[in-house]
Order: structure tokens, then sequence, then C-alpha cells
């Protein structure tokens, strides 16, 4: 019996198919995690084998969907981590204090999920009046077209493990920017307006453009070694100088990009574009 998935040759035909036939790139990700997810399916649809499930997926569209959804990285929320919020305050804060007041303030929200991410950096923008939130340009991406159809329309339902008033509470008053209808979240045209989603390929395309601000955060924690330091290589590629790098509390910069970012809050996963960074 293999010791582990990636022992079992039912395993990696498995993920052949998936990345072949369904064009999810497995090879990104960690094999541990894609065992995860994968796993769970086949409890869901009581197979016990991988050759069983990859014969169920080959004639079933409904589990191709399925295990599509459950493979891709989704986890999101408003404001997550407070800390690093007020953090991001001063970086806007800071941006806010360069240029002309006809400059924009660009910003990129990779792997943005539904959009929570980006819709609470437009509502930090508005929040402070230290930040013109006129020049304030936000860009969500993200490699899934399904989410990003959720993102594009701004609404977001409570439920039992998702407590969307709960997530607003770090903004403070958060009416203003959020219209409620029982357990219905809609953001509001002020908010939404700030932002444009675009699908993206993190690890096979260009960026979509430069940016002061780029966001990506609890992405790598899911990615292989490989995929991380092309993501960390594309993110930095797309920071103008002096430019900032926020990414998730648990992840860190693989060591053969360090040189592209100097810590500003080390501890909150917050940098800035480096001097000596190859091509500055």
């Amino acid at each position: 019996m293999p010791s582990s998935a990636t022992d079992d040759p039912a395993f990696g035909r498995l993920l052949d198919y998936i990345e072949d036939a369904l064009q999810f790139q497995t090879s990104s990700y960690n094999d541990a995690y894609l065992d995860r997810r994968v796993s769970a399916r086949m409890r869901r649809r009581r197979v016990d084998d991988y050759g069983s499930y990859h014969d169920l997926l080959t004639d079933d569209e409904e589990e191709q969907q399925a295990l599509l959804d459950a493979l891709s990285v989704n986890v999101t929320s408003f404001f997550r981590n407070p800390e690093v919020w007020e953090a991001l305050r001063e970086v806007l804060r800071d941006l806010s204090s360069r240029g002309s007041r006809h400059d924009p303030i660009k910003i990129w929200s990779a792997a943005c999920s539904d959009g929570r991410e980006a819709y609470s950096l437009a509502m930090l923008a508005h929040d402070d009046d230290r930040v013109d939130e006129r020049r304030i340009e936000i860009v969500g991406t993200d490699i899934k077209r399904e989410i990003l159809r959720a993102a594009r329309a701004g609404e977001y339902r409570a439920s039992e493990t998702n407590d969307v008033a709960e997530q607003l509470d770090p903004i403070g008053r958060w009416e203003r920017f959020v219209d409620r209808d029982d357990d219905t979240f809609q953001v509001k045209d002020a908010v939404t307006d700030m932002v444009r989603f675009e699908r993206r390929d993190l690890i096979r395309e260009e960026p979509p453009g430069t940016f002061d601000l780029v966001v990506c955060r609890n992405l790598f924690i899911y990615i292989n070694a490989e995929s991380k330091r092309a993501v960390f290589e594309t993110l930095g590629s797309a920071l103008k100088p002096d430019g900032y790098l926020t990414i998730g509390m648990t992840e860190t910069i693989p060591p053969t990009c360090r040189q592209q970012f100097d810590p500003v809050e080390k501890r909150l996963r917050i940098y800035r574009a480096s001097d000596t960074a190859v091509g500055r």
C-alpha cells in the first residue's frame, strides 16, 4: 500500500487528468493540499480510491465542476486581520502624500477571490480624511471566472460560517459603504465604482500594470515553492519604485526573492520595493 498520495500512481494520473482535461494547474499546488480537497470530494461521493474517482470524474460534468470549486482557493473576508488594515491605512496615507492631487494611486488586489479584499481597500480609502479616494484606482484579479462574477456583483450573504457584519466591524459605521437587507449585504456604488475586476493567472501571465500597492494575501500557503517564486517575481515586477507589497501574516518571501523587498512592518508582512532590486 502506498505510504502517501504522492506515491500512488493513480493519484498522479488523476492530477494529470485534472490539469489536461479540466485546465486546472495542479502542478502549482502542494500535493498535500490537492489530496485533502480531492479526498473530501471522494468521501462526499463515497468513492474509496483515486482510480474509481478518476473514472467517475470523466463521466460526470457536475462532479468536475464541484471538484474545481473545491480546488480553488477562495477563503476570504472583509478586513481579515484588522491590525494589518490599520497598518495599510498608514500606507494609503503615505501614498496620498506623494505626487500631485491629480496623480492616481494604483492598487492591485491579486488573487482577490470574491472581491472582499479589494472592496475593503476602497472602504478604507473612503474612511480616512487623509486619503483622497478620488485618486484611488483598484484592480482585483483572480484566475476563476465564476468568482470574478461574484466579485463584480458585490453581494454577500451571511450564514453560520460567514458573519459579514462581524467582518465589517473594523471599519466602523459600515452602513456608509454597505446596504443590508436581512442576511444579504450589498456593497454600495461609491465603493464598487473604485474597483474593476479581470481574470489573471499570476504564474503564467504578466501583471496588469504597475502599482503603488500590491496586496496578495493567503495564497502562498497553498502553492508549491517553484510557483511561489514565480508569483513573487510577478508581484515584484508590478511594483513601482518605493511601492508597497502586503502578503498573508503566516506567509514568507522566498529567499531568492528577498532582495526585492525591504520590510516596513515585518510582523504584519508589509514590505516596500527595494532600491537594490534588479531593474530599479
